[in-house]
């Protein structure tokens, strides 16, 4: 089964396909020319996630996946939140890291978590996913594996950096696997039930 997944983001199809095993292919806007901007003016994760998978269901009539992931820092008022890709440049991440750790220089709490939504979209409607994973930022940079804030957030339960964890480790435990977990288990008990 193929699954249109609503990404330029080579990391994040590989991460995706990596989860969703071979008897799913994961393609992505790439794989279309689909080179339309995706305007995210959603204002919750789950309205961006929405919007993604609709563009793509629109265009290509293929089952579809949009997925909106962020990083919630307690001591920022849950900021950078929606806005964790553009937080201090479009797509960034090095400033955004820098603005974060500037932000949180003097602070004690340093909980955080990651989240990601996804919304599946088809024939049949929507379908929403949520996954999370709760850790503390670092008040440094540490390993330059992954992609995003992984530099920077270490999980509960871990003394390593997502970015220091192999891609193996990482996606055991990541909030984006969290939420394709329950993406798989609904397709297959959608599947059981056809």
């Amino acid at each position: 089964m193929e699954i249109l997944i609503a990404t330029h983001n080579l990391h994040k199809k590989e991460e995706i396909q990596q989860i969703l095993g071979s008897e799913y292919i994961v393609t992505s806007l790439s794989d279309y020319n689909l080179n339309d901007e995706i305007q995210e003016n959603g204002k919750t994760f789950q309205e961006n996630a929405r919007i993604k998978a609709e563009y793509c269901f629109e265009k290509t009539g293929k089952p579809s996946v949009g997925d909106d992931s962020g990083l919630v820092v307690e001591a920022l008022g849950g900021r950078p939140g929606i806005l964790s890709a553009r937080y201090a440049g479009n797509h960034n991440f090095k400033k955004n890291i820098e603005k974060v750790l500037e932000e949180l220089k003097d602070e004690p709490n340093r909980r955080a978590y990651f989240i990601t939504v996804l919304c599946f979209k088809d024939q049949d409607g929507e379908h929403y996913f949520e996954g999370r994973v709760y850790g503390n930022i670092t008040s440094e940079v540490f390993g330059d594996g992954g992609f995003g804030y992984d530099p920077i957030f270490i999980p509960d339960e871990y003394n390593l950096t997502f970015a220091q964890m192999l891609p193996e480790e990482k996606n055991k435990i990541s909030h984006r696997s969290a939420a394709l977990k329950k993406f798989v288990e609904f397709l297959y008990s959608r599947r059981g039930a056809l």
